[in-house]
């Protein structure tokens, strides 16, 4: 399993209450995707840049395709560009490979706000693994939940705990989600201008 996988795994299934925009979602898998591939070696930063190694495979389809996805030509990518970039869809991506792998199973109502039905986690090592990791309250994790709003606060020891280089990906989440609400309240103060509008308001 990988952090992306774990992330997603919680909000199904011990976050299920909390609603979880899609966008925000796809932003956090992206950043633990990079927090995954920095502690494999596989990207280093330089500043907010990311800095790919000779290529390799990560041993997880998603993670490997992350690492393809990596921009190996100066300039390089900066971590926000690359939330942005790799995040399109994401959440969709990972639904799919882990219903594929049946460690989460369709059912009829709807999670999130991604175009399918509501999706349980099935009883699984890899469900109780995320499961563990959420309840013991790791760091990078309990960031990356917090950004997404499933989690109440981050884990305040994180830049203790992690090197900086994770710090800077999981803050570069907190700010991406943060904009991105911003866009979506933009867009419905406008929305409701343009119905008043209609409306003779």
């Amino acid at each position: 399993m990988t952090t992306p996988r774990d992330l997603f795994l919680v909000t199904v299934y011990d976050a299920a209450a909390r609603p979880v925009e899609q966008g925000d979602l796809s932003l956090a898998l992206a950043g633990a995707e990079l927090v995954d591939l920095i502690d494999a070696g596989a990207v280093t930063l330089d500043g907010e840049l990311i800095v790919p190694a000779p290529a390799g495979a990560a041993g997880d389809r998603l993670l490997d395709e992350a690492v393809a996805a990596l921009r190996r030509e100066t300039p390089y990518e900066s971590v926000e560009d690359w939330l942005w970039r790799r995040g399109r869809g994401l959440g969709v991506a990972y639904l799919e490979a882990l219903e594929a792998d049946g460690i989460v199973a369709q059912q009829r109502r709807r999670w999130l706000s991604l175009p399918t039905g509501r999706t349980e986690a099935a009883d699984s090592p890899e469900r109780a693994r995320a499961h563990e990791r959420w309840a013991s309250g790791e760091p990078v994790l309990a960031a990356l939940s917090a950004a997404v709003g499933i989690r109440d606060e981050a884990a305040k020891d994180l830049a203790s705990a992690v090197s900086d280089a994770i710090v800077t990906v999981v803050a570069a989440v907190d700010d991406a989600v943060t904009e991105l609400a911003a866009v979506r309240q933009r867009r419905e103060i406008e929305d409701a201008a343009f119905d008043n509008v209609w409306r003779g308001l």
